[in-house]
């Protein structure tokens, strides 16, 4: 299994489209094979940060994800654009 964070900052005003593309790209990604939790969050007191939990059965399912449609229409060609900045972090399981 791979989990991982994505912390994007944005900018006030962007937020109604930000909010746009997340629901699109949500929707799209959790009908994913393999795509287990697609869960964009703002952060409470930070409503210009934006962190998606992701979860995935093995790399195969990333790859996919990273490769769809969606993930090229939304995130790239959408919050990428959008983003002021972007960090990712690699989360290993415990228990």
């Amino acid at each position: 299994m791979i989990t991982f964070t994505v912390r994007m900052k944005f900018r006030p005003e962007d937020r109604l489209r930000i909010a746009e593309l997340l629901s699109e790209l949500a929707r799209a990604s959790r009908r994913e094979t393999g795509c287990l939790i697609y869960m964009p969050h703002t952060v409470d007191g930070e409503p210009d940060t934006v962190v998606i939990y992701e979860q995935y059965a093995d790399q195969k399912a990333v790859d996919a994800h990273r490769a769809s449609s969606h993930f090229k229409d939304f995130a790239v060609g959408g919050l990428y654009q959008l983003m002021l900045d972007r960090q990712v972090e690699n989360l290993n399981t415990v228990a």
